[in-house]
């Protein structure tokens, strides 16, 4: 709990107020698993991970807000958002807990999940619209931490172990500026440089994750608890 709460102070996160749903019969609703999934890459199945409603449920906002064509305030989000989230959180979850030759440091760690929540207030549209998501969902700090954990020791894992993704070269951002396949197209590179290396990384990353799914979904076993949010059906 001491580095969860350091490292929640050095990145600056703000203390989301959590949401707590009572359940019928006035019982408050603390937590309620609604999947889980093992893979032989982690353990199998004496290493089961366990999915969360109101984590998943915030995940597929998360999806929803970085949708160019995002749902309106009162359907925050919609069911192939769901299976984004979902298909998103098992890969990293599983990438994450692999080995990394050499181990990563808790310096190295921690600018990457700097890095991850630079790219999530972009992707959301900033540290507003990130709160809001969080707090309708009742989620805190420190299950926010938890995520950027999880997506650094991916990226991580990814970096080092499949192929470099994390810091790419001025020469390929300058070739990338040059096409018209990025949104800083039309200013000066000095100008944008940070933005389009984190949205560079964010794409790599987000292909990297995906093909990384749809490459182990055979051996991934993925069993309902309870409905998915939004009622969506788990696809087996």
């Amino acid at each position: 709990m001491k580095r969860f709460c350091a490292a929640l102070f050095a990145l600056g996160l703000p203390l989301f107020a959590a949401a707590h749903a009572r359940a019928e019969g006035g019982a408050l609703l603390v937590e309620r698993a609604i999947a889980r999934f093992w893979a032989p890459d982690t353990g199998g199945v004496a290493s089961p991970h366990f999915i969360y409603e109101r984590v998943l449920a915030f995940e597929a906002r998360i999806e929803a807000l970085a949708d160019p064509n995002r749902p309106s305030s009162s359907e925050p989000y919609r069911d192939r958002h769901v299976n984004d989230a979902l298909e998103r959180h098992v890969a990293e979850t599983l990438l994450a807990g692999l080995h990394i030759d050499p181990e990563p440091g808790e310096a190295a760690l921690l600018r990457q999940i700097q890095s991850a929540r630079a790219r999530l207030l972009e992707r959301v549209g900033g540290e507003v619209a990130l709160e809001q998501a969080a707090q309708a969902e009742g989620i805190g700090a420190r299950d926010l931490l938890e995520m950027l954990r999880r997506q650094a020791r991916a990226s991580l894992y990814l970096d080092r172990m499949v192929a470099p993704m994390l810091d790419p070269s001025d020469a390929e951002l300058r070739a990338l500026h040059r096409t018209r396949h990025n949104p800083f197209r039309e200013l000066p590179f000095e100008r944008i440089e940070p933005g389009l290396r984190r949205w560079y990384v964010g794409q790599r990353l987000a292909a990297a994750v995906q093909s990384f799914y749809q490459n182990a979904r055979s051996r991934i076993t993925l069993t309902p608890r309870a409905e998915l949010p939004g009622g969506v059906e788990l696809e087996r």
